[in-house]
């Protein structure tokens, strides 16, 4: 097994290539394609971030890691980001890799933390003595398989019943909904001022977690989605009651999935309804019929309200390697 080599997080544009050549080696996820990764870096990060590399010219794992706690290291995972910035071969297995990481991280680590993993992308491994996994949250997908039609008919008749009662509440206040579908790059700054507008009208503006274009936040939305419309897979979701913008989506695509990022809609024009949920029925429906894509990925934790859209729920994990045997069991994580 070859050593692992330590370089400052501020020289991943250096070994973002063969980055992007380890995510493509698995499922290529979008949400660790350097597109994403690098406006993360940028914006969240605090100079204390090591990016570390197992094996020469081409590379057998890579991760980007920053100091926690005492004698501790840990995937970077700014709470934009799903998941943690970990790629590696598919043929690695977890236990190889956790004793050379040790060693090569500064300070004696007795525990390096592999945050927020997909079961889908790199398989929860077995535990050992000195690997342990942790359960994070359960996430929801939707399979775009077969029609849209028939997916509708498979919801629950309270949800499609619900749907047809808005509509019609809309119809009789003369409102037209009407949903727009962005995929250029020039519009993205405008889509996240709109997008921040949409959160300054609910409980995320009062707690100071709304976005803005001028914040961190709204910087890396803006960023990242025209990264991916320069490269076909950005695309915003902009939902319309007349001429007043109601709900927005913002997502990012791979080869497979669209990833919705973030969701907002106008809870004082919103007339009775529920915006987000008629644009979720006509932006599915046109995932469906456009037939490019196999998922939708929420990525977040799952709640009432994704159980109407989908009952496929899969459970992220964490992965802790250790030093010595004995410690998951002094530390409470036997």
């Amino acid at each position: 097994m070859n050593s692992w080599t330590l370089y400052p997080a501020s020289r991943f544009g250096e070994f973002q290539n063969a980055w992007q050549h380890l995510n493509q080696e698995g499922k290529n996820s979008a949400l660790l394609d350097p597109a994403f990764l690098a406006p993360a870096l940028q914006l969240f990060g605090t100079g204390k971030e090591q990016l570390a590399i197992l094996g020469g010219s081409t590379p057998s794992a890579m991760a980007l890691l920053r100091p926690t706690g005492v004698r501790g290291w840990e995937t970077f995972q700014p709470s934009q980001c799903p998941l943690g910035f970990w790629v590696c071969h598919p043929s690695l297995p977890w236990q190889a890799v956790f004793p050379s990481l040790l060693q090569s991280l500064p300070g004696f680590p007795v525990v390096v933390g592999i945050t927020q993993q997909d079961p889908d992308i790199f398989p929860r491994p077995s535990t050992s003595r000195t690997l342990k996994t942790l359960d994070y949250i359960q996430t929801a997908r939707i399979t775009l398989q077969g029609t849209f039609d028939a997916y509708w008919q498979a919801r629950g008749k309270n949800l499609r019943a619900n749907m047809k009662k808005q509509r019609n509440s809309l119809a009789k206040l003369g409102l037209t909904p009407r949903l727009e579908i962005l995929t250029q790059a020039q519009d993205m700054d405008q889509a996240v001022r709109d997008f921040g507008q949409l959160e300054s009208t609910g409980w995320k503006n009062d707690q100071g977690t709304a976005i803005h274009r001028e914040n961190p936040q709204g910087q890396f939305y803006t960023r990242i989605l025209e990264n991916f419309c320069a490269q076909g897979k950005g695309r915003v979701y902009r939902y319309w009651f007349d001429d007043v913008v109601t709900a927005m989506d913002l997502c990012i695509a791979d080869e497979s999935s669209l990833i919705i990022l973030k969701t907002a809609y106008n809870e004082q024009a919103s007339h009775g309804t529920s915006p987000a949920f008629l644009m979720h029925q006509e932006s599915f429906q046109h995932l469906f019929e456009e037939n490019t894509l196999s998922r939708i990925e929420f990525y977040g934790k799952v709640l009432e309200w994704h159980t109407r859209w989908t009952d496929e729920i899969r459970t992220l994990y964490h992965v802790n390697g250790y030093r010595w045997g004995f410690l998951p069991g002094l530390l409470g994580k036997a």
